[in-house]
């Protein structure tokens, strides 16, 4: 029988049985088999990588899909006992795995899984390490990748996460709204200061004025009393004032006298004048002379004045003239 020859391949670690028991472990490169030798099997020396999805429960009652990447590798020193002792090596790390998260998961809020991801990593690791060195195998590093809580309640996270952002919009809203008013109010205070700081300079501004103009008008003229210099300064403050008023030519001013006195005269007048215009239409209905005029009262202030009342209905009478037929002509009395 002649002997046969096995090339292994780089990272690569190949059994070698004789007469069906082990006999060594073969390193990359050329090795020469003997007759009743033969190659058991290969191991990868390369680190690996396996996902395992696990569905669990939080302790608030909430069913959680974890994703878990496990990366592990055969240790070069125990070739034998990876190969040996364990039939299916993935499906026990998965297996172990399973029972590593559903002892970590159980006792955590839902919140409280997604914030402590790691320390589920590092407890599924340490549990793994402890069990698989002995058949082999070193873990390098478990990641946990994904969290999938049921549709349903990643929708009503998404809402609650929102109304939070609302309501913590709201509230810089608000609190921006509430800087500007204060700031508009002090804008105001500043303003109003500043306007009556002007107000209060225009009229000291305008008492220097007058006091000035009281002075130069004594002094040009002897014998003026402070009294007199101020009657004709608000004299000419009136002129000015109704020549501003009659210069627009929009205005629609109407001058009326403003002292208690000349509003009694004012309503007097009123009076008279519809007293007349009432005798002078009865007198015309009636063909018959109207009454007498009452006698003036030695009392001026309660003299009726005919002729006067006479002489306002004739004014308003031409004012009316061709303009509103029904208007009462008004015939002088006792005449």
């Amino acid at each position: 029988m002649l002997p046969r020859f096995t090339i292994v391949k780089e990272k690569t670690a190949a059994i070698i049985e004789r007469v069906g028991k082990f006999h060594k472990v073969a390193a990359p490169g050329f090795h020469m088999l003997l007759p009743f030798d033969r190659v058991a099997g290969t191991l990868s020396l390369r680190i690996q990588e396996m996902n395992v999805h696990v569905e669990t429960k939080t302790i608030d009652d909430v069913f959680v899909r974890i994703a878990v990447a496990v990366q592990f590798y055969v240790m070069p020193n125990r070739i034998r006992e990876a190969y040996y002792e364990l039939s299916n090596p993935h499906m026990q790390i998965e297996s172990y795995v399973y029972d590593e998260v559903r002892a970590q998961v159980p006792n955590m809020k839902l919140d409280a899984v997604f914030q402590n991801k790691d320390d589920i990593a590092n407890a599924v690791k340490e549990g793994l390490e402890e069990t698989m060195t002995q058949y082999g195998y070193d873990i390098v590093k478990t990641l946990v990748n994904d969290i999938d809580p049921d549709a349903k309640v990643k929708q009503a996270m998404n809402e609650i996460n929102a109304a939070q952002r609302i309501r913590r919009a709201s509230e810089e809203r608000g609190e921006a709204e509430k800087i500007l008013r204060v700031k508009q109010a002090e804008a105001e205070a500043q303003s109003a200061i500043l306007r009556g700081q002007g107000i209060a300079g225009q009229r000291k501004a305008i008492v220097d004025g007058l006091r000035q103009s009281v002075e130069e008008f004594q002094r040009g003229v002897p014998g003026a009393s402070a009294s007199d210099v101020m009657q004709i300064v608000v004299m000419t403050q009136y002129f000015d004032t109704l020549k501003e008023i009659g210069a627009s030519a929009r205005t629609n001013t109407l001058m009326m006298p403003h002292t208690p006195g000349a509003i009694g005269d004012f309503a007097s007048q009123i009076q008279n004048g519809v007293l007349m215009g009432n005798l002078a239409s009865d007198s015309v209905d009636s063909d018959s002379p109207p009454p007498p005029l009452p006698k003036k009262s030695a009392d001026p202030e309660d003299d009726w004045q005919p002729e006067q009342a006479y002489r306002d209905a004739v004014a308003q009478d031409q004012l009316t003239e061709g303009g509103d037929e029904d208007y009462p002509r008004v015939s002088p009395p006792g005449r």
